[in-house]
């Protein structure tokens, strides 16, 4: 965002009456602005829709859907819970909230398709099978997709440790063992959480690899990882939306099922007999 708002206020002398105005109300509400449709936000202004548009390819984008995707992504960590509802109320305005935020969530799915780099996957599934202990860290609401990873992973290996610790201290406690034949599986998107930052920091440190999911490679934890994992995610709203992270890790555990097969179809024939005998599945009639 400062990026465009420098920018802006260099280019401010050679703007149009029109531009000159966008260009203000960007620089005093980009939070706002962010997630205006051209339209909404040319009403704002008191400009027509097509100016808006050419407005942003005159700034250098391809049209106005990526400018605006590069302000949210730029902007999003600096919202507070507040003006994310703000935020979020703005945008459903009184529509069908279960088709727009189900048509969102396939959206950032459909992107997040082009944002994994499938090199960086297989080094990731190769990391795993090679190491030691495996280290699953997602604090605040990241903890679900690190217990959801730690379910299925403690299938497939014997030495995996979830750690889903809020506070820094209590983390180190846990991750104090880590070594260099060890990995770590971290998540973290915005707003970032410190506490895994420094859990990261100080793995790494050790000699461990560091496999990131996040959202970006210039995200704090994308810059401390050894194999980074993308997907986009979406806190403009009072939750995170995190199905694509979601999906990102099932295609992990699935590339790692498939990898150990002989071994895990044995485990499983094991706890077949077992969850037979206990009865913890209800039978089907």
């Amino acid at each position: 965002m400062n990026d465009i708002l420098t920018i802006l206020q260099g280019r401010m002398p050679e703007f149009s009456k029109g531009q000159r105005r966008l260009a203000q109300y960007i620089l005093d509400y980009y939070d706002k602005a962010a997630f205006l449709t051209a339209s909404r936000l040319g009403k704002a202004v008191g400009v027509s829709e097509s100016t808006v548009v050419r407005f942003a390819v005159e700034l250098g984008y391809d049209g106005y859907p990526s400018m605006q995707r590069a302000m949210q992504e730029m902007v999003v960590n600096r919202l507070t819970s507040v003006q994310r509802m703000e935020v979020a109320n703005d945008r459903i305005g009184g529509q069908d909230v279960v088709y727009k935020v189900l048509q969102a969530d396939v959206d950032r799915l459909r992107r997040s398709v082009e944002m994994v780099d499938r090199r960086e996957f297989q080094a990731a599934v190769d990391a795993v099978l090679k190491a030691k202990r495996i280290y699953i860290l997602g604090v605040r609401s990241a903890a679900p997709l690190a217990n959801f990873l730690g379910y299925y992973l403690n299938y497939i290996f014997r030495n995996v440790h979830i750690v889903t610790a809020s506070g820094a201290s209590e983390m180190f406690e846990k991750i104090v063992g880590v070594g260099q034949e060890d990995v770590v599986i971290a998540y973290s998107f915005p707003r970032y959480s410190s506490t895994t930052l420094k859990g990261v920091q100080y793995c790494r440190s050790t000699g461990a690899k560091v496999i990131g999911f996040t959202d970006s490679r210039l995200s704090p934890l994308g810059q401390n990882c050894d194999h980074l994992l993308l997907s986009k995610s979406d806190m403009v709203s009072l939750v995170d939306s995190l199905v694509a992270p979601m999906s990102l890790t099932n295609a992990l555990i699935v590339a790692l099922a498939a990898r150990r097969e002989k071994e895990l179809a044995e485990t499983f024939d094991s706890l077949e007999h077992i969850w037979e005998e206990f009865n913890v599945y209800e039978k089907q009639v």
